[in-house]
């Protein structure tokens, strides 16, 4: 049964990767910009409006199998990878109470994939 949802969860991580190279993106598209139309019209917007598009195509095809209970808490994991890029890259805060966020949402997931 796993190995038929193989295709399935591989769309959704993909989507994943994908919708936080996208909201990367956006934040470079904002860095240096002096006004909306100018972060709208930076090069790394429209690229990740983009993967954006994308990301939401293969969530598309995830969610066919997948059960949306599932699928749509998993997205979280994103949220993990893109405070911890922006920490280091952007030197965004960490705090404590972030750092539980995030061990929150991995056991949040890691329990919806068991069930």
């Amino acid at each position: 049964m796993m190995q038929t949802l193989l295709p399935y969860y591989a769309a959704l991580f993909g989507g994943i990767l994908i919708a936080i190279g996208g909201q990367l993106l956006l934040k470079a598209g904002v860095q240096g910009t002096t006004s909306f139309f100018a972060q709208l019209t930076n090069g790394f917007t429209i690229i990740g409006v983009g993967f954006y598009g994308c990301a939401a195509l293969l969530y598309l095809i995830a969610i066919r199998k997948i059960p949306l209970s599932v699928a749509y808490p998993s997205v979280a994991v994103s949220y993990i990878v893109v405070a911890l890029v922006a920490h280091f890259f952007w030197d965004e805060t960490l705090t404590a109470g972030k750092i539980v966020a995030i061990l929150l949402i991995l056991a949040g997931v890691a329990l919806l994939q068991r069930a």
